[in-house]
């Protein structure tokens, strides 16, 4: 292996096209293609070399001076994953890290999803500059959060398919650069595709689970944010999932991956490749039995389009499968072809000097607009949920502080964070205010009925003026591979609350983690005056929630979920992916939910009141046909992208009360059109208007598409219907405007149905039937 001197004097792996054996081959030749440059490198390579680079851990190939390479980082709010290298102290030890996904997601922000992207990437070039990792990354994390029981909903910004496909267009944006850059400042990996929301619960593990999804439900809900990664952001990157999907591992399927992700949304760049969550290559053998030997599952895979194994399985069986002739040497080219073709649009074959990026050092890291935006995001994605006016605070002489959150650090961060510049908890910042602060933590953890430490809590309780809560849940019981069983606050919690409330002095109590729990004991208290959900804020998420009850911040952050009522977990197992109304199911999401929420998807206060009028002139009909033809004439490729207006439609946002304060625009579409049953609303746009003061308004201008009118039939197509429409804004509504759409329905995307005989090979070790699911894992089959 070969290592330049990087900019800030460490040294850095990256192949040497100056003085190295590589010099005079094309791979080397900037004029040409990375395309024409990776098969130039390629046809150097042995059999033995190629099978070897397929793994995430590449060794390289020492005789031709390419080093070994780390495919595997993490960047899912900052720097992050078990190859990312932070020094125990001065320089490299620590970055800048931000509120997880969730709590972004509730901000409704999506230039502040590009402005954090582009710090995360900025601070991992500077790290790989110094040999610290990599530069491709395996987020984001875009399942939807279909079910609140699941471990890794803290990961995503939420339940809606449309939010999500335009958070993860605004970051891929400031993670990999604009996409006319000559470089991209890091690769974006889009995952977990696709059907993935499942960890452990009641023994339905993710490594064997069949998600059984109609094309209806895949189209309209599980893959949105798929096809805005793909087809609308170019993102470099996929990671096929542990699941199985309608009885094919993700990882082994060629219709998933070749003739949706490559052919139906044209994602067929050279320089984007496909890798398997970790170890999920190993999944295809056992426990899914999808094929008959090892050798057969890493064929299987490659074949169906699986670039690169996190993991072994790929370089240890390979080679055998090369021996019976169960895949072509022309499919591993292709895969590494991809590879490669990747790392030279990240100039690693590069000087230094011919590319921005590899002139960042630790002074690009953690800086003072860094610091300010982690504090920004976490102030945005607060949600005010309850208030009978003690909020903002004014006068009081003392603060009681008091739950497992009160004093959090590593709580703050939520799952894949790196080392944070600092932790800032609430506890922390309140003893910055001028005023005297007492603390006692009480419950000491999720389930934990030890009455003895409460003790404390009761005299600190009486010398406070103002008594505030801050508990919920944590990564001891959400996390990646463990689902929740149950959506209530714990019976300690909410005994210390109910008897912390009981004293008759004003009482916030502020709400943590990802997944919603069922807050209606609080909210039901009139001795509470007030509720936050602050998610997992980052690293000075303690400033950001003390700085919101003190009023110098204003909450104008948005559920970006729905709060089911506890006894949710008794009306369906996470197992039903079906998100319509059934039998054994009340409906997933505000879409489809025929209980009542406890709040709703949008649900926010605010320390004012705004007021809301459409003004833009909207006719009262449109014409199917005229509004294809309008569309065929822009040229545009793909239908459900051409605008449903010429212009935005603007709404008028008007702050009626005395305080200034953001305000999210959030525009739904309800109506009756196309199959029943009807959702009860869809969002279709939204936008943040920042510091409207007492008085004034703001203009909204929100972008609808021929695909935000339209429905998924029951084989997956997307079509515009004829029928009645109502665009609503905010979820009261605070205004609406009706129209109707007249003549034939069009088919704006027609979907590709899978084939009919994909059978199971099972294998010669393990009996059918073997790997069985747990609780709630009876699905009937989709055909």
């Amino acid at each position: 292996m070969l290592a330049l001197l990087g900019a800030n004097g460490a040294y850095a792996l990256f192949p040497d096209c100056v003085n190295g054996p590589l010099k005079n081959n094309t791979i080397c030749d900037t004029s040409k293609s990375p395309v024409e440059r990776a098969k130039a490198l390629i046809s150097l390579y042995t059999i033995e070399e190629k099978i070897n680079a397929t793994g995430s851990t590449a060794p390289g190939v020492p005789r031709l001076g390419i080093p070994g390479y780390e495919w595997w980082s993490e960047g899912l709010h900052g720097i992050a994953g078990p190859y990312t290298n932070f020094s125990d102290s001065g320089d490299y030890s620590y970055s800048t890290s931000f509120p997880q996904p969730i709590t972004m997601g509730a901000a409704f922000d999506d230039e502040l999803i590009t402005a954090v992207a582009t710090v995360i990437s900025t601070e991992a070039r500077a790290f790989n500059n110094a040999n610290r990792t990599g530069l491709d990354f395996w987020t984001p994390n875009i399942n939807p959060f279909r079910d609140p029981r699941w471990g890794r909903g803290q990961e995503t910004p939420g339940e809606d398919p449309f939010h999500l496909s335009s958070y993860v267009h605004a970051l891929i944006n400031g993670l990999q650069g604009d996409p006319s850059d000559p470089y991209k400042r890091v690769v974006a990996t889009c995952k977990h595709y696709a059907g993935y929301d499942i960890e452990s619960w009641n023994g339905n593990y993710r490594y064997q689970f069949d998600a059984q999804i109609s094309s209806q439900d895949l189209v309209e809900y599980y893959l949105p944010s798929f096809q805005s990664c793909a087809r609308d952001s170019n993102v470099g990157a996929f990671m096929c999932s542990y699941n199985s999907l309608n009885g094919v591992p993700t990882c082994a399927d060629p219709y998933l991956l070749q003739t949706i992700l490559r052919e139906h949304w044209g994602w067929t760049n050279e320089e984007q490749w496909v890798t398997s969550d970790c170890d999920a290559i190993q999944n295809v053998y056992l426990p899914h039995e999808w094929s008959a030997t090892r050798e057969q599952a890493v064929a299987d895979s490659l074949n169906a389009g699986t670039d690169i194994d996190c993991g072994t399985y790929y370089p240890n069986h390979l080679p055998a499968a090369y021996d019976q002739g169960l895949f072509n040497e022309s499919v591993i080219d292709q895969a590494l072809i991809r590879q490669y073709s990747s790392l030279i649009r990240l100039g690693w074959f590069d000087a230094p000097e011919q590319q921005p990026y590899r002139q960042l050092d630790f002074s690009a890291v953690a800086t003072k607009s860094s610091q300010e935006l982690a504090y920004k995001a976490a102030v945005e994605g607060i949600v005010l949920l309850k208030n009978d006016g003690v909020l903002p605070l004014s006068s009081f002489s003392s603060l009681g502080i008091f739950g497992d959150w009160a004093n959090a650090t590593e709580q703050l961060l939520g799952n894949y964070a790196g080392q944070p510049t600092y932790l800032h908890s609430p506890l922390w910042a309140a003893q910055r205010l001028n005023t005297t602060v007492h603390y006692a933590r009480g419950p000491g953890g999720q389930g934990d009925p030890t009455t003895n430490s409460w003790l404390n809590v009761w005299p600190a309780a009486h010398a406070s003026d103002v008594i505030i809560y801050i508990g919920g849940i944590d990564n001891s019981v959400e996390a990646e591979g463990n689902d929740r069983v149950s959506l209530s606050w714990t019976g300690a919690q909410l005994d210390v609350i109910g008897q912390l409330a009981s004293y008759g002095k004003p009482m916030i109590v502020v709400q943590m983690g990802g997944g919603q729990i069922d807050s209606s004991p609080i909210v039901n208290n009139p001795n509470i005056s007030a509720l936050l959900w602050g998610g997992y804020p980052g690293q000075d998420g303690g400033v950001a929630i003390m700085d919101i009850i003190m009023g110098k911040a204003a909450p104008a952050g948005r559920l970006p979920l729905t709060q089911y009522p506890a006894k949710y977990i008794n009306e369906v197992p996470m197992t039903d992916m079906a998100l319509r109304p059934g039998p054994n199911n009340p409906g997933r999401t505000y879409k489809w939910y025929n209980g009542s929420a406890v709040f709703e998807f949008g649900s926010g206060l605010h320390y004012t009141n705004f007021s809301a009028d459409i003004i833009s002139d909207m006719k009262e009909t449109y014409d199917i046909a005229s509004l294809m033809q309008a569309c065929q004439a822009s040229n545009e490729k793909y239908p459900d992208r051409c605008p449903f207006n010429s212009e935005p439609i603007q709404v008028e946002v008007k702050n009626t009360g005395k305080r200034a304060s953001d305000y999210v625009t959030l525009a739904y579409l309800a109506g009756e059109f196309g199959p029943k049953p009807y959702p009860k609303k869809s969002l279709v746009a939204y936008q943040r208007l920042f510091s409207i003061s007492s008085e004034s308004s703001g203009i909204a201008k929100l972008n609808l598409t021929l695909g935000s009118l339209s429905r998924v039939d029951e084989r997956g197509n997307r079509v515009l219907y004829p029928g009645d429409y109502s665009l609503l804004i905010d979820n009261g509504p605070l205004a609406m405007v009706n129209f109707t759409l007249t003549g034939e329905e069009m088919v704006l995307d027609e979907w590709p149905q899978p084939p009919k005989d994909r059978k199971a090979k099972g294998t010669k070790e393990v009996g059918k039937g073997y790997f069985v699911g747990g609780f709630g894992s009876e699905q009937s089959v989709i055909e």
